[in-house]
């Protein structure tokens, strides 16, 4: 049986009998954890686990915002600190070696997920800041030029992948010049599209490899002035599609960010008619994650294709070097002279 278009939170660190229930009927394309849902390992391992059962035969995500810095949903004391994306550049005298470290890093990253049952990670950030804009990416980029984005970036994908865990790459196509934080309101980006160009959309053209995607809540004007990327058909298949060559699985943004309006059934339903192949919730509201689950039709067509070509790109994880990835880990997050 198939699975119906949309990514699900949970309310809490048991699965709810309800909870249960709701995967079961509707069989989500998969689940998101949060810090409300994390205890201990063995905890996190039967949630998945349960999760999984619930939902049925078949693949699905099992996803985690894992970035390090100040988005790691799996902290202490059971799990170390990962240094946030701008570190490896910060820490380390050459790109060469930040992109090592970036890597081992996120090998490490990638061995603990696996190890709880996890496949994916909303990592990495390819957001281009510029000096102004909102601090809701900051520090969660890899850097303030595009060059040093993509290769920091692509070295984190392929430490996760090498790993056995997804990546997605967001925001697509960029959210790193907006004035506002999308959790809260609704940013609107009036630059001209040839700048976005070369600047806010290279990362995510160089790395259009990558298995999944997902959307920035941001209007860019030069493109479509009446609706956010994630909602607009136009920025969708104009820029994502297209500027930008990504043919992967794309996903919404948390659709219960303020950023958008609407019912949380209107958006659901503006985001997959837009284009993105899965709408993503995460806040846990029963009533809500029914609404989405109704808005969702189930996978199909080229929707299909990329939710399995996706997942067709896991392996098993490659061996690697823990105690150096220890070292990249510990020295990335260590205090600058």
């Amino acid at each position: 049986m198939p699975r119906r278009a949309f990514i699900c939170g949970l309310s809490g660190a048991a699965l709810m009998p309800e909870e249960r229930e709701f995967l079961g009927e509707t069989r989500p394309a998969g689940i998101i954890l949060f810090k409300r849902n994390v205890e201990s390992p063995d905890q996190v391992r039967r949630l998945i686990s349960e999760a999984r059962a619930a939902a049925g035969d078949g693949p699905m995500l099992a996803m985690v915002d894992q970035e390090g810095g100040r988005v790691q949903r799996l902290a202490s004391p059971h799990w170390p600190r990962y240094p946030a994306a701008s570190r490896f550049a910060e820490r380390h005298p050459d790109l060469e070696s930040a992109k090592t470290a970036a890597f081992l890093s996120a090998r490490l990253m990638a061995h603990d997920l696996h190890e709880l049952g996890f496949n994916t990670s909303c990592a990495p950030v390819l957001d281009v800041p510029v000096p102004g804009a909102d601090n809701i990416i900051g520090d969660r980029a890899y850097g303030g030029d595009a060059a040093t984005v993509i290769e920091l970036g692509g070295a984190v994908a392929d430490g996760l992948l090498a790993g056995s865990i997804l990546p997605v790459m967001k925001h697509i196509p960029g959210h790193g010049r907006a004035m506002a934080d999308s959790h809260l309101a609704l940013p609107v980006v009036d630059t001209p599209l040839d700048v976005l160009e070369a600047h806010d959309f290279a990362p995510f053209r160089a790395l259009n490899r990558l298995p999944m995607a997902m959307t920035a809540h941001i209007v860019l004007t030069g493109t479509d002035p009446a609706a956010a990327v994630t909602v607009s058909k136009k920025a969708i298949e104009d820029v994502i599609r297209g500027s930008i060559g990504f043919d992967g699985l794309l996903m919404s943004d948390d659709l219960s960010m303020r950023a958008l309006t609407g019912s949380i059934a209107d958006r659901t339903r503006a985001a997959l008619a837009a284009g993105c192949d899965l709408a993503l919730h995460c806040n846990g509201n029963m009533d809500e994650m029914a609404a989405v689950a109704a808005s969702s039709p189930y996978l199909e067509g080229k929707e299909l294709r990329r939710f399995e070509a996706a997942l067709g790109q896991l392996q098993e994880p490659q061996e690697f070097d823990r105690q150096a990835a220890e070292e990249a880990r510990a020295y990335s997050l260590a205090a600058m002279a």
